[in-house]
C-alpha cells in the first residue's frame, strides 16, 4: 500500500483497515507513507516505512514528483530485496498516484490506483477555461492505460467519462468495515442528549455542505437537537454558528467537535444525515445502518445512490434544502426497515478477497 501520509481521514482509515485485514489473513504487507504524519494506531506486523522528502530548495516544487518517485523506488527496491517481490501494489489518493505513476521500480501490471472520490467534482467543479482543461489533461495522464479501482461505480464512471480515461483493467471494490468492532464500539457509553437527536458526522469542509444541512434542519421543523460531530477552521465554525443564529435554531444545534468514538453517538441518534455535494463512497451511511440508525443523504455524485437501495432509498434527497428537509421529515416519521445483515458484503474479509483477486 502507498499513501501520501496518514492524517485523520476516510481514505487513510480505509487503508489501515485493508492492511489489518490482509495481515489477519496471513499476508505480508508493506505500507509506504510519503509524509511523516500518522494519526491512527498502526496494526501490529505491518512493514511501515515513511519516505520523507526533505528537500527545501526554492525550486523544489518543480522537481517534486520525479524526486519523490525516485525516493519511493529506493524504498521499494530495498523492501523487495529483503522480502521478495510484491504481488499487488495499491496506490491511494491522487497526489500519491501522481508519484507512483512515475515509479520505475513498481511493476505496471501489479500496480493499481484506488480512487476514493468523484474527481470531476473535486478537481474541476471550481475551474473554468484553460485552467479546467489543463487540470483534466494532467489527471488523464496519470490514469490512462493503467489499472484502476473505484470505491463505487460512480467514481470509476466519472473518471472514464469526465477525463476520457481508458484503464487497462478496472474494478469496483467498496470500502472495508470491521463490522464486529463497529457494533462493539457502538455499545460503549456516551453522554448524548436524552430526548433523542439528529447527527451529522464530517469535517467542516465546503463539500460537506453544512450550510445546506442547517437550512434543511430549520425547514424540517424537527425539534430534536442537531449534533455536529466534526471540526474545521475557526472561521468556518464561526460562519456556521452565525448561520444557525440567523435561522433561529442556534439553541438546538450542538457543535460537539471531534470524538474518538463516533459510533457511540451514531447508534443512539434518531437519524444520521449526509448533506454533501459529492461522496466517493459514503462510509458513514454504512456505519449508521450497521449501528441501527436510519439515514438521509443527498442524491449526490458518488456512493449514496449505490448504497441506499430498497427501503433505504427513501432516504435519498435532491441537492437542495427543501428536498432534504422533506426527506428528513419522512424518515423521522416513518423510519425504513434496517435488515440485520445489511452491508455484510463490505466486511473487511470479503473486501480483502476482492483486492487479492486482482493478482494475476
Amino acid at each position: 500500500m502507498v499513501i501520501d501520509g496518514l492524517p485523520g481521514g476516510g481514505a487513510e482509515k480505509v487503508v489501515l483497515t485493508l492492511v489489518t485485514g490482509m495481515l489477519a489473513q496471513g499476508h505480508r504487507v508493506s505500507l509506504f507513507s510519503l509524509r511523516k504524519v500518522c494519526e491512527y494506531p498502526l496494526p501490529q506486523g505491518v512493514d511501515y516505512q515513511v519516505i520523507e522528502d526533505n528537500n527545501r530548495r526554492p525550486w523544489r516544487k518543480i522537481t517534486e514528483l520525479s524526486r519523490r518517485s525516485r525516493l519511493l523506488d529506493v524504498a521499494v527496491q530495498q523492501a523487495e530485496k529483503t522480502a521478495g517481490e510484491f504481488d499487488l501494489v495499491v496506490s491511494h489518493l491522487h497526489k500519491t498516484d501522481r508519484i507512483v505513476r512515475r515509479s520505475r521500480a513498481l511493476a505496471v501490471k501489479k500496480t493499481w490506483f484506488c480512487l476514493h472520490g468523484v474527481f470531476s467534482a473535486s478537481y474541476l467543479g471550481h475551474r473554468t477555461g484553460l485552467s479546467r482543461w489543463l487540470k483534466a489533461r494532467k489527471i488523464q495522464q496519470v490514469y490512462q492505460g493503467r489499472n484502476v479501482v473505484g470505491v463505487s461505480p460512480a467514481v470509476l464512471n466519472d473518471l472514464k467519462a469526465a477525463f476520457d480515461v481508458k484503464p487497462t483493467r478496472e474494478a469496483v471494490i467498496g470500502n472495508p468495515f470491521d463490522i464486529a468492532l463497529i457494533r462493539q464500539l457502538a455499545a460503549e457509553p456516551a453522554e448524548v442528549p436524552e430526548s433523542g437527536f439528529l447527527v451529522h458526522v464530517g469535517r467542516f469542509h465546503e463539500t460537506k455542505r453544512h450550510d445546506r444541512l442547517l437550512k434543511a434542519y430549520a425547514l424540517s421543523n424537527i425539534q430534536l437537537p442537531l449534533v455536529l460531530l466534526g471540526q474545521g477552521s475557526a472561521q468556518r465554525k464561526a460562519a456556521l454558528e452565525a448561520q444557525a443564529q440567523a435561522l433561529g435554531i442556534a439553541d438546538r444545534v450542538i457543535f460537539q467537535g471531534f470524538t474518538q468514538n463516533p459510533y457511540a453517538w451514531i447508534s443512539r441518534a434518531t437519524m444520521l444525515i449526509v448533506s454533501s455535494d459529492s461522496e466517493g463512497f459514503g462510509n458513514v451511511l454504512i456505519e449508521a445502518v450497521l449501528c441501527g440508525t436510519p439515514v438521509v443523504s443527498t442524491r449526490c455524485p458518488g456512493g449514496p445512490q449505490w448504497l441506499l437501495q430498497g427501503d433505504l432509498a427513501r432516504g435519498l434527497a435532491d441537492l437542495n434544502p427543501e428536498s432534504l428537509a422533506e426527506t428528513m421529515r419522512d424518515i423521522y416519521q416513518h423510519p425504513p426497515l434496517l435488515p440485520a445483515d445489511a452491508f455484510a458484503e463490505f466486511d473487511t474479509e470479503a473486501i480483502c478477497q476482492q483486492y487479492l483477486a486482482l493478482i494475476k
